[in-house]
């Protein structure tokens, strides 16, 4: 329930929609009522022979009695001045009148409400993304992509029709309930009892189906994560599968989560749709108990006939409104799961991004760690006491063997993970203290895996940057030598590039990064690997462009090929996350340890 008065707290947002929602709400159920009190007169014009009673009128008690009987004397009459055939047209007209209005207020209340369900569905879905976006890397390390792609489009869409279409129903059913008992109430509180009871014991037959909805709703939600997590995987892997001749594995895979969904899925739908079938059945049932039950009465001259068909027709009226409603419910705890699953992802800790001591800053001396120690979430050490100074223009080049923190130490200037231990200074200033977004304005990063986007050419350049010259653009493309492959290309700097730039090469996807960098012009420069995956040609083209973004910057260059590096002013050698050796190509060699082994293995 608390996660169901979260989503609609959304309604603060949409006060007017609302409102009107709950006015036209109103008015249907009152036109609804109504459309079945018309029946009295209608049946009595047909049935009985009426004729005036004014006395009726005012000797009546009550604010309710008094105007039916002077709507019933009125009618009285008109009938003995016009005639029957009058009479009956007259209460015709009005019967289809409340009828269309009962259709026009009932259209209008789901007019006003369809903004509201897909404006909160919006609302949502971007505050979910917004979450992820300014989630830590170490959240999605723990996660399956295509669960949190799940989250965000079938949960999100899963609350839409599951809540928010049922909100309408729980202003609406109960309204037409109320009037309804309050009617038959009013013509016998005692038959209105003895239905009250019966009412009650088909909520509780209700309430017993719907029990298990929504932790089957979660399973088979968790399980639609799973397929498209497979399905991510698969699509992104193809040629791996293909490779290794694992379509026949990869099916299986599939299908066995797939067979799981289903599964699901056809418990959940088969408790539900039983909602609807025995709720009429159940009301069914009680109608003929009425009717046996009233009918006596209507023997024994408690009321009459006319008005007992009119009891009937209120309490039949309470049935739609009452399968309305517990169809509602079974949506609600549906949609309940969906909530839960979208709150598992906002209700996670986000990356410090409080008030810090500093906010605009400029890199003058160094970068220092002190003392630094890392783990990550699942606890191993990866680094132990790193004391580093990397002063500004220098370049220094991590290497070491695979697991050695190369790239954790990487990772952790600009606080992609918080420190537990030491600390990491820039010109003095603890990083910590550093406003996120200005830190890493400050630095600008080229990964062994050139990371693109489904986008033109030029978009893909000027990443996250806004006011940009086409000139600065080219220029950066030239000093990353990708201008002349671009200018080859179908549209030029237009050319869209395809899912994370396949339509390029691995050379040519480096180098748009390398551009990206530079035109970034941070005056920090951190490169992960960026030529280890290249073959020679390419190697040569990215090398020389990175040689060229190296020019007055501090430059941070993660290496397995030592041979990019032997020219850098300082080499530090990691073993298993501590710092074993420091100092240049020539002086290391001639240390004669870890980094001599590494070199002869590479033939340098």
């Amino acid at each position: 329930m608390q996660h169901f008065l979260k989503t609609l707290s959304y309604l603060k947002y949409y006060k007017k929609e609302a409102f009107l929602n709950i006015l036209f709400n109103v008015l249907t159920a009152l036109f609804t009522i109504a459309s079945f009190l018309v029946l009295k007169p209608f049946l009595d014009i047909l049935f009985v022979e009426p004729t005036a009673n004014s006395t009726t009128a005012s000797q009546a008690s009550g604010f309710v009695a008094y105007y039916k009987n002077f709507f019933n004397d009125a009618l009285a009459e008109y009938i003995q001045l016009e005639g029957k055939k009058a009479g009956l047209l007259l209460v015709s007209v009005i019967v289809i009148a409340t009828f269309f209005f009962k259709n026009l207020f009932r259209y209008l209340a789901l007019f006003v409400m369809a903004p509201v369900r897909f404006g909160i569905e919006k609302r949502i879905r971007q505050e979910l993304y917004k979450k992820l976006l300014n989630l830590p890397l170490s959240y999605f390390s723990e996660e399956r992509k295509g669960d949190l792609m799940s989250r965000i489009s079938l949960d999100v869409q899963e609350i839409q029709w599951s809540i928010l279409q049922s909100v309408e129903v729980v202003v609406r059913s109960p309204i037409m309930i109320i009037g309804s008992l309050a009617v038959m109430f009013y013509i016998s509180p005692s038959l209105t009892a003895f239905s009250f009871m019966l009412i009650l014991f088909i909520g509780l037959i209700i309430g017993g189906i719907g029990k298990t909805l929504k932790r089957n709703s979660k399973k088979a939600q968790v399980s639609h994560g799973k397929i498209l997590s497979i399905l991510e995987e698969s699509i992104g892997g193809l040629r791996i599968i293909r490779a290794f001749n694992a379509e026949s594995y990869q099916k299986r895979y599939f299908n066995k989560e797939n067979e799981q969904y289903a599964h699901w899925m056809q418990i959940i739908m088969r408790r539900k749709d039983l909602s609807s079938p025995t709720t009429e059945f159940l009301g069914i049932a009680v109608v003929v108990v009425l009717l046996m039950y009233g009918g006596n009465l209507v023997f024994e001259g408690a009321f009459s006939a006319s008005t007992f068909v009119v009891f009937i027709s209120m309490f039949y009226n309470i049935i739609d409104p009452a399968k309305a409603f517990s169809n509602a419910y079974y949506s609600i705890q549906k949609g309940s799961a969906a909530i839960e699953r979208v709150n598992e992802v906002m209700n996670q800790k986000e990356e410090a991004s409080g008030p810090a001591l500093y906010s605009e800053l400029d890199f003058q001396h160094q970068i220092e760690f002190k003392e630094v120690s890392f783990a990550y979430a699942s606890g191993e050490k990866v680094l132990s006491d790193i004391n580093l100074v990397i002063k500004k223009g220098e370049k220094i080049a991590l290497v070491g063997s695979s697991g050695a923190g190369k790239s954790t130490i990487a990772d952790l200037i600009p606080r992609f993970y918080e420190l537990e231990e030491g600390e990491i200074l820039l010109d003095s200033k603890n990083t910590k203290d550093i406003e996120i977004r200005s830190l890493r304005s400050l630095i600008s990063v080229v990964s062994q895996e050139a990371i693109l986007f489904n986008d033109t050419i030029y978009n893909n350049i000027v990443f996250g940057m806004k006011n940009i010259d086409e000139a600065a653009v080219i220029k950066a493309a030239k000093i990353a030598n990708a201008h002349d492959f671009i200018s080859n290309c179908s549209e030029g700097y237009q050319t869209i590039i395809g899912d994370s730039g396949n339509k390029l090469s691995g050379g040519q996807r480096q180098r748009l990064t390398i551009a990206r960098a530079i035109l970034r012009d941070s005056p920090i420069l951190i490169l992960d690997e960026a030529t280890s995956s290249l073959d020679a040609a390419s190697e040569l083209l990215v090398q020389q462009a990175l040689e060229k973004a190296m020019q007055n910057r501090t430059s941070i260059i993660i290496a397995h090929r030592f041979s990019s590096i032997q020219h850098v002013d300082k080499i530090v050698v990691l073993d298993a996350g501590i710092i074993v050796e420091t100092g240049t190509h020539t002086s290391l060699l001639a240390q004669n340890g870890i980094y001599t082994k590494l070199s002869k293995l590479q033939n340098i």
